[in-house]
């Protein structure tokens, strides 16, 4: 009987640590920043690209205090319901502590500092396409921003899906990091394919998604209902999106549209955001959007 028991513990305990090596994260090499050097002005331009006020600041801040990111904004899903976290400068509540290898392990490979997986509702599945040089800017530029004390809410999870080790293995069958929209590319589509598809992580909102919550890349930018309300994120390809590169630059400037109509909800602080970038940068997403394969 000891010997069964000796046998049985011995099973459990290589199935254990194999479990633990097949699910376990998967954090960037120690010297994946070797070499890059920090701009933070460059930074800025990455933060209000990547929409990082538009989450993580407090509901309806404005001007000032959209760089307070204290977090505190509810997301439903199906899945339960998701706080976003203080990303503050704060040292104790916030990511005041965080190096830029920290971040870059946070937004391209959903781990954080302590080897915890992320939950995907933190878009790293498109910031995965994200270069290094982008996320160490993004760190220095974050390191300026004000420190706020507010402790993060925890996320209202239930069983099973409170059980991140299983997030390992939805990393496995769902991420995909390469290009969505592929082909010869010009310069100007180039860029706006790495706004829409990686910083922006448009996908993340006007992609439908399968059961176990990835985007269907086969259905990219075709619309996806909006998780706890009644309406959808809109269809933003060529076969519903049928404005003019003209019109989708002025829209992504003014939040107005062709008919005059102005953005609301979301929307409206995405529009905020990209209206701190380049001219050419929202050039260049309008062009992208042309570029898309078009889905009812």
């Amino acid at each position: 009987m000891r010997r069964i028991l000796l046998s049985l513990t011995i099973l459990a305990a290589t199935g254990a640590a194999g479990a633990w090596f097949v699910l376990r994260p998967e954090p960037l090499p120690a010297d994946a920043l070797a070499g890059l050097e920090a701009d933070a002005v460059r930074g800025e331009q990455v933060f209000w690209a990547g929409g990082c006020a538009a989450c993580h600041s407090a509901e309806k801040a404005e001007g000032a205090d959209r760089l307070v990111l204290k977090g505190g904004r509810r997301f439903p899903s199906p899945f339960g319901t998701f706080v976003a976290p203080n990303i503050s400068n704060d040292p104790g509540a916030g990511i005041g502590t965080w190096t830029a290898l920290g971040l870059a392990n946070a937004m391209l490979r959903g781990v954080s500092p302590e080897g915890r997986h992320y939950y995907p509702v933190f878009p790293y599945a498109s910031y995965a396409r994200a270069t290094l040089q982008d996320v160490v800017d993004l760190r220095a530029f974050l390191a300026t921003l004000p420190a706020d004390p507010s402790p993060s809410a925890p996320h209202e999870v239930a069983f099973p899906y409170n059980i991140r080790l299983g997030l390992r293995l939805w990393k496995r069958l769902q991420l995909d990091d390469g290009w969505v929209v592929a082909g010869d590319l010009n310069q100007a589509e180039t860029r706006g394919r790495y706004l829409v598809e990686a910083l922006g992580h448009c996908g993340e909102c006007h992609t439908p998604r399968g059961g176990l919550g990835a985007m269907d890349r086969n259905r990219w930018l075709a619309g996806a209902p909006i998780p706890g309300g009644k309406s959808r994120f809109p269809n933003l390809t060529p076969a519903k999106l049928t404005w003019s590169e003209a019109d989708i630059v002025a829209f992504l400037t003014t939040g107005f549209t062709p008919d005059y109509d102005s953005v609301g909800g979301a929307m409206a602080e995405v529009v905020d955001g990209l209206s701190h970038l380049a001219p050419s940068d929202r050039a260049a997403i309008a062009a992208y959007l042309k570029r898309v394969v078009p889905a009812e």
